[in-house]
């Protein structure tokens, strides 16, 4: 199993204002805790778009995996033996958005030792994303 994080939360808004605030990648730091400096390349999101961010004090980058404007998307990461896929699903739940993340993170070569280690840390660094990105819109 490679399933780091599998949650939802319920968000009292509307999808497209989820989803604007989910895909406005300047504001990312205020719900994902270890990103920062978050920045799309050229061109409209889709998929193969390009998201430069710093995290843990390095520069990484993630990929658009898969996109469904305003319903879905995935953003594929890689690092050293390690290479993690986060889905955020949007659904309408009467005048609500419900938010689904699930992260699976695969482990390769000499680190596969570890994954157990590297989901539960996963977990607990990025478990909060979706209460995070609630409480921003709230505001």
């Amino acid at each position: 199993m490679t399933t780091a994080i599998d949650t939802f939360t319920l968000i009292p808004q509307p999808r497209a204002v989820v989803w604007a605030a989910l895909t406005d990648w300047s504001r990312a730091g205020e719900w994902m805790s270890e990103a920062s400096d978050m920045r799309q390349s050229p061109g409209p999101l889709a998929k193969g778009s390009v998201l430069s961010f710093r995290a843990q004090k390095r520069d990484r980058t993630s990929t658009v995996e898969a996109f469904a404007d305003g319903s879905l998307i995935a953003l594929a990461s890689d690092g050293p033996g390690v290479h993690a896929v986060y889905t955020y699903t949007l659904t309408d739940e009467g005048d609500a958005t419900r938010v689904r993340l699930v992260a699976d993170v695969a482990a390769r070569g000499a680190m596969k030792l570890f994954a157990p280690l590297i989901r539960s840390t996963i977990a607990k660094a990025d478990g909060g994303q979706l209460t995070a990105l609630a409480a921003m819109l709230a505001r």
